[in-house]
């Protein structure tokens, strides 16, 4: 379960001005999602495209943004569809679930990163669900990414986090996307959990957390065939004190993508200065979770560009998008 998402500059300092606009996208009728990015100078230099957890801004992720673009990488924000600068906002009749978020809102996103930069390797960070919607991206267009990185994003499965409170998510899952469509959308502030989330996701998000399957209504995609065909460089990074995100969690979902050449990395309280961590904390003390997120993109962009593979470095002319 993803939670509320905290403020980590809120009653600290005035917000800081917004990143330049690299694209406005369409991906359906009446939806704009707006790009925002922090770039290097050199074109090639790999791209790094941070997804939100549910409930989150992009905006929320300034700090991690910057620190990753000191760190020598040019970096894209996007709201997910319905929250933050993205139009319209969720509210009663706005209908959408993971489906669109994966086949309609990313595809575009990243047509556009490749049109701006399109030699640069390009690598999604996904925190939370934005990690599982990098997952089901990736999965259906293996040939548009380079790598991905994870970042305390699991599986919702009830049974990966253990038998009480595994118990206690699969009961509150079920009543909350029942209650979503009850209202016509999740009030998350007011409950306590998530953002403001149409009744699809959360819909999406309790049937992964009751089957442990994702099954998207109304695609033609076997998520969990492609999940498994999958072939990328894969950096996962668990992070302490997370109970949104236990290791059972990320298990259950990297169990999935088996294929994938998987580092795995744990961000501690020691590393973060001896900071309280947990699955939103971590951005307000990101520093050293950056350095090593950034190196590693860094030398994996490298390796492709040796000649170790990665779509940067294919001709994708005669070969099929898709799975």
């Amino acid at each position: 379960m993803n939670g509320t998402t905290p403020d980590p500059g809120a009653g600290r300092r005035p917000a800081p001005p917004p990143l330049p606009v690299l694209s406005r996208v369409a991906p359906a009728p009446g939806v704009t999602l707006v790009a925002r990015v922090l770039r290097h100078a050199d074109p090639g230099t790999p791209v790094a495209v941070v997804l939100p957890a549910m409930g989150a801004s992009a905006r929320f992720y300034l700090p991690v943004v910057r620190a990753l673009h000191e760190e020598g990488l040019t970096v894209v924000t996007v709201d997910h569809r319905g929250h933050g600068e993205s139009t319209p906002a969720v509210s009663r009749g706005i209908r959408f679930g993971y489906r669109e978020m994966a086949e309609e809102d990313l595809p575009a996103v990243v047509a556009a990163v490749r049109a701006e930069f399109p030699g640069a390797p390009l690598v999604l960070v996904g925190h939370s669900l934005g990690g599982q919607l990098a997952l089901l991206y990736a999965a259906a267009h293996p040939k548009d990414v380079d790598a991905l990185v994870l970042v305390a994003a699991g599986s919702v499965w009830y049974r990966g986090f253990g038998a009480v409170r595994g118990l206690r998510n699969l009961l509150a899952s079920q009543s909350f996307a029942a209650l979503a469509t009850l209202i016509g959308y999740w009030p998350g502030k007011r409950f306590g959990f998530g953002g403001t989330e149409a009744a699809g996701v959360m819909r999406d998000w309790a049937r992964q957390g009751r089957t442990g399957g994702y099954r998207l209504k109304g695609s033609a995609v076997d998520y969990e065939r492609a999940l498994g065909e999958l072939a990328l460089p894969l950096l996962e990074i668990g992070v302490d004190n997370d109970v949104l995100a236990p290791a059972g969690s990320r298990e259950h979902l990297l169990s999935k993508v088996g294929r994938c050449g998987v580092d795995r990395w744990h961000y501690t309280t020691e590393a973060a200065g001896g900071k309280h961590i947990d699955h939103f904390r971590w951005v307000r003390y990101h520093r050293a979770l950056c350095a090593h997120l950034a190196q590693w993109v860094l030398k994996t962009a490298a390796q492709g560009r040796a000649g170790h593979g990665g779509p940067a470095d294919r001709d994708r002319r005669d070969e099929p998008d898709g799975c």
